[in-house]
Parts: structure tokens; sequence; C-alpha cells
């Protein structure tokens, strides 16, 4: 017989415009009592429904997270009762036994005997400013998306000049197109261009000229980059504000802020991001383990008779396995510190890039697990003999004439050693 939790609890079926609770109360023989009632999305319906689970002693529901209609409930009733944020996948009901009423009272019934696992929920602090961190990941991809098109337009118009200057949005490449955009190809002057050009990119001055000579921007695709570039523009300021109201919520906790920045390849900004993530509470999590599988940066479980049939990285962390895979990548090339470079190095012989830079960026949010709960800055334990050359064991290339010395040196009796020719 399965082990009752909670004797009174309530399941959720939530829905855009409706929710439908059911209330299960079960006594001291086991036998449970139901109650249902559906109610609107409404705040006074929703202050309603919470009147109602007072009213029946109810401090503990369990719902799906079902797009973002949990929400506005959740942050309702967590000041007073606990709730349960589930995967959908966890209370999948029985085919063919499907209907609002059922699934709450199915919710409930799993919920009793504690077989729904919860999902992780941070504070609102934290809640708040993972929004805003994602928001900005938003806007950062819309003006990635704002400069594909622009380069698209260049390629329509025989602007090549993203085929010379390393960067198609820096100084030299923006003025040049404002230029190219208020002239026509016979009325361009040659020295305006090349006034246009700065310091860094004067020694490619003749390929600049060479690929603009004969462009052609017609009508549509002038209005499209004029649209464009206004909107790049607006998303930078965007994306400013958004990282300004960041810094001011995390002020608070800034300290972990700065313990986080202290690894190689995270900037202030990416430990912000990261820890608006994870929280600065690790208790949340079993071990640093457990935080890498929700991260999504540890292969997921598929065995049968003994053979793993996949060893791919799970789906999870839609947010921050992008962010510490950046941050990987940065690591990996920091010439101040080579810690992770090494890492990298000895990984990628073996497995190449891709599991090499996954490899990293678990082993960065090892780190930062390690370094928020411990509330100490980035130290591991090998650093020291990682990166002192003198700890390092030299290589030997053995021949004829230094295979004796190299045995005495050891220790080895090498009198009673005969050289032998094989030829």
């Amino acid at each position: 017989m399965m082990k009752l939790k909670y004797s009174i609890c309530c399941g959720l079926d939530v829905h855009k415009n409706v929710i439908v609770a059911t209330i299960v109360i079960t006594n001291a023989d086991g036998i449970s009592e139901y109650k249902q009632k559906s109610f609107s999305t409404f705040n006074s319906d929703i202050r309603k429904f919470h009147s109602w689970l007072i009213e029946n002693n109810c401090y503990h529901v369990c719902m799906e997270s079902t797009g973002k209609y949990w929400i506005p409930i959740f942050n309702y009733l967590e000041n007073d009762i606990e709730v349960c944020l589930t995967h959908p996948k966890y209370v999948k009901a029985i085919k063919g036994k499907k209907t609002d009423k059922k699934d709450s009272k199915w919710i409930a019934d799993l919920y009793k005997f504690d077989l729904v696992r919860c999902s992780f929920i941070p504070p609102k602090d934290f809640r708040q400013l993972r929004e805003i961190a994602r928001y900005r990941f938003k806007l950062v991809c819309m003006k990635s998306s704002e400069k594909n098109r622009i380069q698209n337009c260049m390629t329509v118009s025989n602007v090549g000049i993203a085929s010379v200057l390393s960067d198609p949005f820096g100084k030299t490449a923006t003025e040049i197109m404002s230029y190219l955009l208020t002239h026509t190809s016979d009325s361009i002057d040659e020295k305006a261009v090349r006034r246009l050009i700065k310091k860094g990119a004067k020694a490619k001055s003749d390929e600049i000229i060479e690929a603009i000579r004969g462009y052609n921007i017609e009508s549509d695709q002038a209005k499209k980059l004029e649209l464009a570039r206004s909107h790049l523009e607006y998303l930078d300021g965007m994306i400013t504000q958004s990282e300004v109201e960041l810094y001011v919520r995390m002020k608070p906790y800034y300290k972990f802020v700065e313990l986080v920045s202290t690894m190689p390849g995270m900037t202030e900004l990416s430990s912000t991001i990261v820890l608006a993530e994870t929280g600065v509470d690790m208790s949340i999590f079993d071990d640093a383990k457990h935080l890498c599988s929700w991260c999504g940066l540890s292969p997921t479980n598929n065995e049968s008779a003994g053979k793993k049939k996949s060893v791919r990285i799970s789906k999870a962390g839609d947010y921050l396995k992008p962010m510490m895979v950046q941050c990987a990548l940065a690591a990996i090339k920091s010439k101040k510190q080579t810690y992770f470079a090494i890492k990298y190095g000895r990984v990628k012989k073996r497995r190449g890039h891709k599991k090499a830079i996954i490899a990293i960026a678990r082993m960065m949010i090892v780190c930062i697990y390690h370094m928020v709960s411990e509330e100490k800055p980035f130290n591991p334990i090998d650093y020291e003999e990682l990166m002192s050359p003198k700890n390092q064991i030299e290589r030997v290339i053995l021949n004829e004439n230094n295979v004796f010395a190299y045995l005495e040196s050891l220790g080895y009796d090498s009198s009673k050693l005969v050289k032998r020719n094989d030829n």
C-alpha cells in the first residue's frame, strides 16, 4: 500500500479562461472525499478560489506547467499555500479518460501520495530577474535577425563589404553603407570613401573600394536597409536598458556576481544572467551533478538491457545552456588564464570541438555551484598542478646514446645490461 503524504490537497487543471480544482480529503481509514469546483481566471475568481482552499483547510496545491497560465495563480497563492508546479509528463492522464474534471482529480490523487516531481520555482525577485534576462535574450536574437536581413540586402545589391571586413557592422562598414545609401554607383567619390575607412582597415582600402564598385541598391532594398538599420539602433538601446535593469535588481546579490566573475570567460553581465537563472541558493540542488542535469549539460538516461542507446545531452536549459557555452568559448580563448584552454585541448584531441566545449561548459557550471555555495572565488584544486610547468613531467625521447644514462638517473643498475644489435 502506498504511503499517504497529504491528507488534504488540491489538484488543478489550468486553462486560459478556466481553472478546474479538485480537493481530496483522506481520513485515517484511507477513504477519500472529493470536492470539485470551477473558477474563471479573472482576479475576482482567483480570490474566491483562494478563499475556498482556506475554508477547506487545504494548504497544498499541485498543477501542471501550462504555458504562462499558471503564473498569475502561482503568484497569488505562493504567500500562504505550498504550490507544486510539475511538468505535464509526470501527471499524464490515462488515454480515453481525459476531461478537465478527471485531470484535476488525477493530479490530486497523484499528489496526495507524493508521486509528482515538483519543478524548481525560484523566489519572486529571481523570477523577475529571469523575465528581464530572458527578454534581453530575445532582443539579442531579434538583433541577430536584423543583421542577417541587412547582410542579405548587401548581397542582393552587390555590396561585398562583408567579404573584406571582419565586422560588417563595425564603424568603417556602417559609415560606408550610410554613404552608399545617399549616392549611386556612378556618383560615389572614391577619395571620400577612403576617408571613411578607419585606421584598423586602412590596409584593406583598395579591397574595400573594389568590393563596392558597381553596386546597385534598388529602391526596395534601400527602404528595407533604412528600416532594418533604424530597428537595429533601437534594439541596441533596448538591450542596454535591459542590462541596466538587471544590474539594479541584482545589486543585493552583487557579492555572488563578483565571485562568479573571477572565473575565466565570465563577465559581470554573464554572471548576472547565469545567477538570474540558477539563483544564489544552491541547497535546492542535491549536488553539482544535479545542477548540471538541470542546466542540460549532462547526458540523458536511455539504457536498456545493459546497453546505452544515447549519450546526448538533454534539451533542458533553453536559456542557461547557450549562455554557458558562450562563456566556455570565451574561457578557452583567454590569454591571461589558460586553465580551461588546457582542459579544452585535452578533450578536443579525443572527442572533437563540440563535445569538448560542452565539457568545458559543464566544468564551469560545477565551479559556479561550489563558488556560490561556499562563497569562494575561482580556485580549483588542480589549478597549481595544471598551470605550473614545474609540476609537469618532462617527456624524454630515448635513443641508444642516452638510454643507459636515463635508467641510471632513475636508480637502476645498468652495468649488467648489454647493448644488443638486432640488425
